[in-house]
């Protein structure tokens, strides 16, 4: 078993000032966090509505995470809007990806580049590149301590700072939505072996959805890495 000391020292290095806003850190628990991972997934920020869950804050997200249950998944196990667990918004989007690729949502470190909770990107845009500063120390204890590989982002925003961020400049594969709008998900490999994939956001794209399931790109690169078994059908949710 790992230590969590890199990770619980970047959790308390975090300005107290981030810690009273509305928002979370991992959307797994400490289980994902315990033995090395060649995968970890970063979104961008928690979405909903900073205003009605003002008491939801970073501060009481990192005592979940150090006393709450240690095998727990925000996209399977936690109630969105009163909703089942695992059944709204991105939820069934992404455990569609991780069946598929024979992963457990409770054992996949999960979190996003940056904590403040907001409704759209926009609203964090003239403080973004404070929050992505503030944030990334805990990441970068995250992949460092666990020995990540494979970085899955949601989304280009995402994407593109963490490319930056390790470096990983050097475009290996790619994957094109089947359908009109042709979006696409891309791989990069880093100088030291460390790939990020930059997939469509489930928020938009309905991973789901034959046509736009970024699945089998993913798929690729975890098995150029050895560590992934083959894509197989999934129901969602």
């Amino acid at each position: 078993m790992l230590s969590h000391t890199a990770i619980n020292d970047a959790l308390d290095a975090l300005p107290t000032s981030l810690l009273s806003r509305s928002g979370s850190i991992f959307y797994t628990g400490r289980a994902a966090f315990k033995a090395p991972s060649q995968l970890y997934i970063l979104g961008l920020n928690p979405g909903g509505d900073p205003v009605a869950q003002a008491e939801d804050t970073i501060g009481t997200d990192r005592q979940r995470f150090l006393e709450g249950p240690a095998s727990w998944s925000a996209y399977a196990d936690e109630s969105w809007a009163g909703a089942a667990p695992g059944t709204l918004g991105i939820q069934p989007r992404v455990l569609h990806l991780l069946a598929a690729l024979g992963l457990n949502p409770r054992t996949v470190p999960a979190s996003n580049i940056l904590f403040a909770r907001s409704a759209t990107e926009a609203a964090l845009a003239k403080e973004k590149i404070d929050l992505l500063r503030a944030c990334w120390p805990v990441q970068k204890a995250v992949i460092d301590t666990l020995g990540v590989q494979i970085v899955l982002c949601f989304g280009g925003t995402a994407g593109k700072w963490v490319r930056d961020a390790l470096g990983a400049h050097a475009l290996i594969d790619t994957y094109v939505e089947n359908n009109a709008r042709r979006w696409t998900s891309e791989a990069h490999r880093a100088l030291d072996g460390r790939v990020v994939v930059s997939l469509t956001h489930p928020g938009r794209a309905n991973w789901c959805n034959p046509a736009s399931d970024p699945t089998a790109l993913v798929a690729r690169v975890l098995a150029a890495s050895g560590v992934a078994q083959r894509p197989r059908a999934a129901r969602s949710g």
